[in-house]
């Protein structure tokens, strides 16, 4: 179990970094939304995400419902695989912020 830490890189980036599931969360990373008005652009890159679970699915729609009501603009890269069937599964996959395959490794491309 790795707890969830998000990182600012600056300019509206964010890693986060961790598991997302539901033993690896506590109630500050739940409560914490404040990274999400740090500006009206947000990028929240996923590639450091070690395991994810239903949990951590309810966490990053609660990251959207949260991000659309501050009218903030919130894009997702590096979406692990797990969240992504989860998604499927959940019949979320029509949503734009659950997309795999080549957008997610353009975006791996871009900043290596």
């Amino acid at each position: 179990m790795s707890v969830v830490n998000i990182v600012n890189e600056g300019s509206g980036r964010f890693i986060v970094d961790g598991d997302l599931t539901f033993s690896a969360m506590d109630k500050k990373t739940v409560s914490s939304f404040a990274f999400l008005t740090a500006t009206k652009q947000i990028t929240l890159d996923l590639s450091k995400v070690g395991n994810a679970d239903s949990a951590g699915l309810a966490l990053i729609l609660e990251w959207i419902k949260h991000a659309r009501s501050k009218r903030v603009q919130l894009r997702f890269i590096n979406m692990p695989v797990q969240l992504v069937n989860l998604a499927k599964l959940s019949g979320l996959d029509n949503m734009s912020y659950f997309v795999s395959g080549a957008s997610s490794q353009t975006e791996k491309n871009k900043s290596a």
